[in-house]
């Protein structure tokens, strides 16, 4: 269906919308209360449009919409699409795996405090995300001062009649050996309550439980159990003296205010509980500038409120958003009870939100400062490779390229690509060497810029068209090409560049006899990089990178290789039975250890395929 049919048959109902470009990729995410009355709105007026959303609109080749019974559902789903795809074109919360949670294992019988920067439905209790690690190590080692709690990985069950050789930690007295039977399970779990209060910060309930037990054992003349709860007392004070700040009340809230500045959204968040203001942390979002506070808050509340382990009864902001009605009804439906947004105009409150944005505005700042001068200490360093090597330009974009393989079997190529000395790695490209055959690096290293070369220049000719597809990557050409390798590389690119008419100069990444990066070979110069150490970390990096990418590549291709072999021996087993086997598996050896009961839930398989497939992994199961 053409774009304007759909635009004309568009539904009036609640729902969510996405803009593709014309590589049927998704670029932008959104929900409307009407869909055909907001999406017809980016077709229509478009000098009422931001400057971000009438370049937005240049890549629009279709759209496609997904009509909900709700505006709540349709946020729902657009928060869960946002997440999948990560739109070009939506504000983004950098990914929330890099943050650290606290996790409660509360599926194991004797259940674990660790750190992990996954969340997992596995019945586990999280806490965070954190944005200091070292602040949960450091929450982590005083949380195991004053509960000998065990750290191992052990499958602990006393109840089965297996006594475990206790670890280091049990020695040492940092673990009470549950795997030993030293502590009833009752006790242990005692204390797990404990530190999941004091990770809610409920520190004075905990203070009250130990106050009693400590009083209690020392009634009935239990000295050395009062004496450890003596020191879990102390041990406790040492977190609550790092409460800088309670608002007196027994309030939960968080508390969020955002700093917009040229390339980054920086958002601060202080939680709240019981009053007390237990944790301080940020996320950073991209931006290109051309955002307001209602965007920046509703993308905020949405991405971070669908991924947390927590959400409080209270949510203070320093402005009024527009879905707020919304986005309090999905929060209290997540929560089980009803979720207040709120800008307070005056009080404490207020006095709190703005403290808040005045340590979102300072922290943006510095971040700022901080990359205005890496920016400029970037543009130094290839002004000085520029000088050394006395190129025409200064090599803003360096190119380097390496070819991986095994004796001559599956070769591959790497093109990675540095901006002012950072990789760009949606910028990355793979090269499955076609022509050559064997271990021939003169003629894959061809293959692969010959490639490189024509797909720029096919792009380049699109644009000069007037097509409207968008400038893809590959169209703009390095300043500088870098390959792993000597005078030999150097030669092959350079004819390849010489036959296209393209004068790029080309420089080989060369090391030492200890296999350490020494030198940088152009124009038949060798450029002794010792003396120059930023230099050499930067060449080293790259070459080290580009090196990585190709192997990794390599084993990739190695090991569908090895899967594609391995599936295409089972009897009966298909070209689309085994894409449903690995699209559930994803790996030979999950696939490997499971049993025919699991391969029968895959699409397409029978019960006797399904033993089929078992025993052929495992050759223990008779097929009918």
């Amino acid at each position: 269906m053409l774009l304007e049919d759909k635009l004309a048959n568009l539904s009036d109902q609640p729902g969510v919308y996405q803009m593709l470009n014309d590589q049927n990729e998704i670029i932008y995410v959104g929900k409307a209360r009407n869909l055909r009355s907001r999406v017809r709105q980016y077709f229509h007026a478009e000098s009422n449009h931001s400057p971000k959303v009438r370049v937005m609109m240049q890549h629009v080749s279709d759209i496609n919409t997904i009509v909900t019974d709700s505006e709540v559902e349709a946020l729902i789903l657009e928060c869960n699409l946002i997440k999948e795809y990560r739109p070009k074109y939506n504000i983004l919360l950098r990914d929330d795996k890099s943050y650290p949670y606290i996790k409660i294992t509360l599926h194991e019988k004797f259940p674990r405090v660790i750190k992990t920067r996954q969340m997992i439905k596995d019945g586990s209790k999280y806490f965070g995300p954190y944005t200091d690690a070292g602040a949960v190590n450091e929450t982590l080692e005083l949380i195991r001062k004053i509960y000998p709690i065990r750290n191992c990985n052990k499958k602990v069950d006393p109840g089965s009649g297996k006594i475990e050789r206790p670890c280091l930690n049990y020695h040492i007295r940092k673990c009470f050996g549950p795997c030993k039977g030293d502590i009833y399970h009752d006790e242990y779990l005692d204390m797990i309550r404990q530190i999941d209060l004091l990770l809610q910060g409920k520190e004075t309930d905990v203070k009250k439980l130990l106050i009693n037990k400590m009083k209690e054992a020392s009634e009935q003349l239990q000295y050395e159990t009062a004496a450890i709860v003596r020191d879990q007392l102390e041990a406790l004070a040492k977190i609550t003296e790092k409460q800088k700040m309670d608002t007196g009340k027994e309030q939960d809230q968080d508390v969020i205010a955002a700093a917009i500045g040229e390339v980054e959204i920086y958002v601060q968040v202080f939680t709240v509980r019981t009053g007390k203001i237990v944790q301080q942390h940020y996320h950073v979002m991209k931006t290109d500038g051309d955002v307001n506070d209602n965007q920046t808050y509703t993308a905020f509340l949405k991405q971070f409120y669908g991924n947390a382990p927590s959400i409080p009864k209270e949510i203070l902001l320093p402005f009024e958003i527009d879905d707020k009605k919304t986005i309090e009804a999905w929060l209290s439906d997540i929560k089980g009870r009803m979720v207040t947004i709120k800008t307070p105009k005056r009080g404490d409150k207020k006095n709190l939100v703005e403290l808040v944005k005045k340590n979102a505005n300072i922290h943006l700042e510095q971040r700022e400062k901080l990359r205005i001068a890496k920016e400029e200490n970037d543009i130094n360093l290839m002004v000085e490779l520029q000088n050394l090597m006395k190129l025409e330009n200064t090599p803003h974009r360096i190119e380097a390229i390496d070819i991986s393989h095994t004796a001559g079997v599956e070769s591959v190529g790497a093109l990675t690509v540095f901006e002012n000395g950072s990789p760009n790695k949606k910028r990355y490209r793979k090269y499955k060497i076609r022509s050559i055959q064997g271990p021939d690096d003169t003629g894959s290293i061809t293959e692969l810029l010959t490639r490189r070369l024509k797909r720029a220049q096919i792009e380049a000719n699109e644009v000069l068209e007037g097509s409207k597809k968008p400038i893809k990557v590959n169209s703009e050409l390095p300043d500088l090409f870098l390959i792993d390798g000597g005078k030999g590389q150097v030669s092959v690119m350079e004819s390849v560049l010489s036959v296209h008419k393209t004068y790029i100069p080309v420089a080989g990444m060369v090391k030492d006899s200890k296999h350490r990066t020494r030198w940088l070979l152009c124009n038949g110069i060798q450029y002794d990089l010792k003396n120059m150490p930023r230099l050499w970390r930067l060449i080293t990096g790259i070459q080290d990178e580009t090196h990585r990418f190709a192997i990794s590549y390599h084993r990739q291709r190695r090991s569908q290789q090895l899967t594609k072999s391995a599936l295409m021996e089972i009897p009966g087993i298909g070209e689309k039975r085994r894409r449903h086997l690995m699209a559930h598996f994803k790996t030979i050896e999950r696939l490997r250890q499971a049993n025919w009961e699991e391969i029968e839930e895959v699409p397409g398989f029978s019960e006797r395929l399904a033993k089929a497939v078992a025993q052929y992994f495992k050759g223990s199961i008779a097929v009918d």
